[in-house]
Order: structure tokens, then C-alpha cells, then sequence
């Protein structure tokens, strides 16, 4: 998927993140100046936190009706500090951490994981009040096929790791623009 996100936009993105963590830890009202031209659209984003290439925190949402770039603002400090994987980060923590941010697509319904394409797609699967998500870098990062990538994500929503081939669950795909400090 090409949101057409240019890579100066993608650079205000990931400045927007890293200072609403700087903020939260100086405790200092974060100033989001006015969005680059190509950012007033609203989407459901991921913040992905890595320190010395280990995951860190990683919060995000599905919303589509909140600006991206204040959408950004929240997850990072959300993956920063309410990632309940984590403690909190750490001000001494806080130079050496690389962020990520994943821009999403609105959600796809699809009947089977047939429909899904590894490396493209993420996904969503809901039964009930359980509900897991992995983004769609995560089963090219693993080498998932995309039986595997369906698997985890089951086991992520605390499914049996096969509830996808012995139970009823809504599934959802979805792609993303990924980008990081890294690569822009």
C-alpha cells in the first residue's frame, strides 16, 4: 500500500513521537506545530519502541477518526509508558531508543488467512472479548508463512495458537506504511 507518505512528512512524524515521549519524561506541555501539507488525514497508527534492537514498547489503534499526527503523539507516549509488557521508559533510556511508526490502512475483512499476503498484510483477529493484532513486518521479520503469522496471532489474542482452523473468529487484514528512524 502506498499512503503517500513523503519522506519529510515521515521525518515530522517521527520527531512529533520522540518529542511527546521527551515531554511525558520532562513532564513540559508537548507543542505539535501546525501538520506538513499531505498530514490531515485521519488513520489508526502503531508507535514502535526498540532499544539496542530488542522491542521496547509498542502501542497503537485502529482509529480512523482522530489526525495522524496527533494519533502519533498519544500511541508513542502509550508505547512508551502503558505498554504493560514493560516498565515505564527511563530517562536514561530514553537517546538510545529508535521508533518506528506504523501507519495504518482501514481494516479489510476476510473469510480465511488464504485471503492475507505475508509481508503485505497484517492481522486482526477477534472472537469475543479477545482480540490480538501483529502489524505486517512482524511475519517477514520472523520468516511466518502466513500459517504461522495467523497462529501467533491467534496466541496473541490468547486464542489457542490453532483457534483459526477449529473455532469461529472474525479476521481482518490490513497493510501499513512502515518506517523508521532507521530507514528515513
Amino acid at each position: 500500500m502506498d499512503f503517500d507518505i513523503s519522506a519529510g512528512n515521515k521525518k515530522f512524524l517521527l520527531e512529533i513521537a520522540r518529542n511527546a515521549v521527551r515531554s511525558s519524561l520532562d513532564k513540559s506541555p508537548l507543542i505539535i506545530p501546525p501538520a506538513p501539507e499531505g498530514l490531515e488525514f485521519k488513520s489508526g497508527c502503531f508507535v514502535t519502541l526498540h532499544l539496542n534492537g530488542m522491542l521496547r514498547g509498542c502501542i497503537g489503534n485502529f482509529r480512523d477518526d482522530r489526525n495522524i499526527v496527533k494519533n502519533v503523539a498519544d500511541m508513542a507516549v502509550q508505547a512508551a509508558f502503558q505498554d504493560p509488557r514493560f516498565p515505564s521508559v527511563s530517562e536514561s533510556e530514553f537517546d538510545l531508543l529508535e521508533f518506528e511508526i506504523s501507519v495504518l490502512s482501514p481494516m479489510i475483512p476476510i473469510k480465511s488467512v488464504e485471503e492475507a499476503e505475508v509481508g503485505r498484510d497484517g492481522l486482526y483477529v477477534v472472537k469475543g472479548f479477545n482480540r490480538g493484532v501483529l502489524l505486517p513486518q512482524v511475519a517477514s521479520e520472523y520468516g511466518w508463512d502466513k500459517y504461522e503469522f495467523i497462529s501467533h496471532t491467534c496466541a496473541k489474542a490468547g486464542l489457542p495458537f490453532e483457534a483459526w482452523k477449529t473455532e469461529k473468529i472474525d479476521l481482518y487484514r490490513f497493510e501499513a506504511a512502515v518506517f523508521s528512524e532507521k530507514s528515513v
